[in-house]
């Protein structure tokens, strides 16, 4: 492909006056180094839409081009928009570059055209490949070359793919080629990914250079997704279908991606544990029981749909999927099977498959590939082996070598060429050889000036009753090296917006329907029962955490401060501070052997994250259950989630740090408490998440009333338990004596008017239980409720002075009782999962 262009000279005294002003500004401020390919055209000169952008970018101060820069970086880190490259076992924070690709409307037409005809030849090959097979019987296809991928599926051939489709949504891989025009470098067919980032990445740039962006007419890229949203709805085969989008977990490299798309298109995030087969249909298993899925929009590969019929080894997947295929019960996009077509086996075979089916040539060409499965092919690849990129023919990587991406004979050692060269030999089937290419380049922004570097540029096209529609712009990938080859998003690599400029005005555009079309609505939807279970805990971790921290806190603050302790009444005795080292150790918050220093026990419950009932483990337990809900939680929520984990993680060194980190963190989970109360939508999501809070809270509360308002306990332990329940202002309001056992009870665990004690929330849980679907048809209390209605009872009746520690402990046992009892009968595994339709109640 192109090489990088020269410094510029011959080329900045053909240009325009404002083109020359941008050239003297890189070189005044930024000291160019090269000038990137998309900033020149053929003939030499800057191309108009770069210009354009250049010479109102260089009318930026260099302060005002950070501060926006820094703008977009924040976030990408408060939004929580992340990734995983191959191998990574942690999140990573997005690599944005904060400068766009740009292509101008002629160009783009031309790409578009070329990338909506491959996608209409690959969707007719996949027909004929699982349907009457002429291309293989007729030899235009070698069989080999289908048979040797583990993509083709026998277990698909001859099901007509229910909507009329077997591709849904497709995506080229393209770069420039030495003529200027663009080049394949890949088809990707089986499950796309990047649209969802590059929702992100237009959300972020439009917002850091909003004027430049408006003055630029960038191609708004909403139309086409409401295009591809309602080409799903339509092939369902009722009026209002229930559309999923079926990912393999939190722990795929893309979820952050999978849970944008959920959340802007409208569609359900489901995993395989979500879906259940009954009769010639699936559903997703919901609090409310079993609910028809009518498309599911899949990021999880064709081998791992279907244990029965495909990959037996696989958890990602529905059993009994294929069947239902057969029977026309589910849309799948894409259907499975698809994924053959990105084998690079196939590409030389295109151009004549498409004169064949289409009766005309290849638009866009691909990078010249020499499938090695045929002799002529491979005795061409063996005698230039140093000039071609071996790949691998059917999947990432090559065989028998490490790595995923392609390797260069040239660059190996004597005895790997040579083993290379008896791997071709004798199984060919399994490599293609490509020509060696180098990568247009783009210009990005890195420390303080531009540079070119090397991209490739995804472009996603999809099925709509009015043929391909192409996302006006796309993914785009930037190496970090200028001699790159290709490019994924590993280590050093960064992505881009792509803005596409129009010859006009654009009309501003969104994904919302007109006023007029919409149907009222006032439930969101069904509550997967993951999603629930999820919503649970996560109530479950943060107040966990609260509790732990109040302990940290009630621990510390004599230790810190004597006078501040005396003044609020927090001055627990070497008594009392025994027996919250004892609980945070129970806790599994600390270590036995530093119990003999409470400064060290209290850093230990703060900040160990190798303790799993440390404030730290259970906010970042939080974290984690709250990564598996990112389409059902605003920005603000997770920004807290995320503010509360940076912050524990931060090293203190003494009392004060952990007193003042204990004091912060507790005042991000009051926020998080206010945005769920005030900001959550009523439906059964919000109830569970209460559910989780209440019911830990109650245990908590219950806990530390055992250990503090014991039959002998003091006003200082008494003392104690009030500041943990954050009692002590209602406590001296209504008794103007110092603590004593009855009343403090009283407070904490019947009192039914403070919103901290036992009986409010178990008030709370039934009120939370009684408006949840009920799931069988005998009309009898169901347990969760039934449980929780005797506790309320009791609590209700309960006189303070008969609550001794058998009471209180007995009382705990209840409570852990129903909240087991909640999970077992809303977030049900196994041969439990599978229940009837709701009968009544909230979905």
């Amino acid at each position: 492909m192109t090489a990088s262009g020269g410094q510029g000279s011959s080329q900045e005294s053909r240009a325009r006056p404002g083109q020359r002003r941008m050239a003297q500004w890189t070189r005044d401020y930024v000291r160019l180094p090269g000038i990137p390919d998309e900033y020149i055209a053929q003939d030499g000169a800057p191309r108009p839409v770069w210009a354009r952008f250049f010479d109102a970018f260089a009318a930026l101060s260099p302060a005002d081009i950070e501060r926006r820069f820094a703008s977009a970086d924040r976030h990408l880190r408060e939004a929580g928009v992340t990734y995983r490259a191959p191998g990574d076992t942690s999140d990573r924070i997005w690599p944005l570059s904060h400068l766009p690709l740009i292509i101008d409307a002629a160009d783009w037409r031309q790409l578009a055209a070329g990338v909506a005809q491959r996608a209409q030849l690959l969707e007719m090959v996949l027909r004929d490949l699982y349907g009457d097979g002429r291309l293989v019987a007729d030899g235009a296809i070698p069989a080999a070359a289908i048979a040797g991928s583990s993509e083709y599926l026998r277990a698909v051939s001859g099901i007509k793919p229910p909507g009329g489709r077997y591709l849904h949504l497709y995506a080229a891989d393209i770069g420039r080629g030495p003529d200027g025009r663009w080049w394949v470098l890949g088809d990707r067919t089986q499950a796309p990914s990047g649209a969802g980032y590059a929702l992100e990445n237009r959300l972020v740039l439009s917002r850091a250079f909003s004027n430049l962006y408006k003055s630029m007419n960038v191609e708004r890229v909403a139309p086409f997704f409401e295009a591809f949203r309602d080409s799903l709805r339509a092939s369902a085969d009722r009026d209002e279908p229930r559309i999923g989008l079926l990912t393999p977990g939190a722990f795929s490299e893309t979820y952050f991606e999978h849970a944008t798309l959920a959340r802007y298109l409208g569609f359900l995030l489901v995993e395989g544990d979500d879906l259940a087969v009954s009769g010639d249909r699936i559903h997703i298993r919901t609090v409310a029981g079993l609910k028809r899925l009518d498309v599911l929009l899949r990021r999880v590969d064709s081998n791992m749909l279907d244990p029965l019929e495909l990959d037996a080894s696989s958890y990602l997947g529905v059993p009994g999927l294929v069947e239902v295929l057969r029977k026309g019960g589910v849309v799948v996009a894409n259907m499975p099977g698809s994924g053959v077509l990105e084998a690079r086996a196939l590409l030389g075979f295109l151009p004549n498959l498409c004169r064949r089916l289409l009766s005309e040539d290849l638009m866009m060409p691909h990078i010249a590939t020499w499938w090695c499965g045929q002799k002529s092919a491979r005795e061409e690849v063996l005698s230039r082996l140093d000039e071609f990129a071996i790949e691998g023919a059917y999947g990432r990587g090559v065989p028998d070598f490490p790595g995923h991406g392609p390797v260069l004979p040239g660059e190996l050692s004597a005895a790997d060429r040579d083993r290379l060269r008896d791997a071709i030999s004798h199984r060919g089937i399994d490599y293609a050889g490509q020509e060696l290419v180098r990568l247009s380049t783009t210009p990005v922004w890195e420390n303080g000036r531009i540079a070119p570097r090397p991209f490739v540029l995804r472009v996603f096209a999809a099925a709509t009753p009015n043929g391909w529609t192409v996302l006006p712009g796309g993914f785009c990938r930037i190496a970090d090296r200028a001699d790159a080859r290709a490019v994924s998003m590993g280590d050093g690599a960064v992505s881009a917006d792509v803005w596409v400029v129009s010859d006009k005005a654009v009309a501003t555009s969104t994904l919302l329907p007109a006023v007029d079309t919409v149907r009222i609505r006032r439930i969101a939807g069904v509550l997967p029962s993951r999603a629930a279970d999820n919503l649970f805990w996560l109530g479950r971790y943060l107040e966990r955490a609260e509790a732990t921290i109040r302990l940290i806190r009630a621990l510390c603050t004599p230790l810190r401060d004597p006078a501040r302790a005396n003044s609020t009444g927090a001055t627990p005795t070497m008594h009392s501070t025994e027996r919250i080292q004892r609980m945070l150790v129970a806790w599994g918050a600390a270590s036995q052997t530093a119990r003999a220093n409470p400064a060290k026990v209290a850093l230990e419950a703060l900040q160990n994250e190798e303790k799993f009932g440390s404030a730290l483990s259970l906010v970042r337990s939080a974290q984690r259950t709250a990564t598996s809900l990112r389409e059902r939680l605003s920005p603000d929520a997770w920004q807290v989630i995320t503010e509360m984990a940076e912050r524990l993680a931060i090293e203190v060194h003494d009392d004060d740090g952990v007193v003042s980190a204990a004091e912060l963190t507790l005042q991000e989970l009051a926020s998080f408490a206010g945005l769920a109360q005030e900001n959550m939508n009523r439906a059964a999501g919000w109830r569970f998440l209460e559910m989780g809070r209440r019911a830990e809270r109650a245990i908590n509360t219950t806990r530390f009333a055992r250990q503090f308002a014991y039959d002998e306990a003091g006003d200082e332990d008494l003392d104690v338990l009030l500041t943990l329940v954050d009692c002590q202002i209602t406590y001296r309001s209504r008794y103007l004596v110092q603590p004593l056992l009855t009343p403090v009870r009283d407070l904490a665990v019947l009192d039914p008017y403070n919103p901290r004690s036992v009986a409010f929330q178990v008030a709370a849980l039934n009120e939370h239980i009684a408006a949840l679907p009920s799931l069988k048809e005998h009309g009898l209390i169901e347990r969760p409720q039934r449980l929780a209605v005797a506790v309320e009872a009791m609590l209700t009746t309960a006189e303070a002075a008969s609550l001794d520690v058998k009471t209180l402990f007995a009382l705990e046992q209840d409570l852990l009782n129903i909240a087991d009892a909640v999970g077992l009968h809303y977030f049900p595994h196994g041969p439990n999962a599978s229940r009837p339709e709701k009968l009544t109640g909230l979905a």
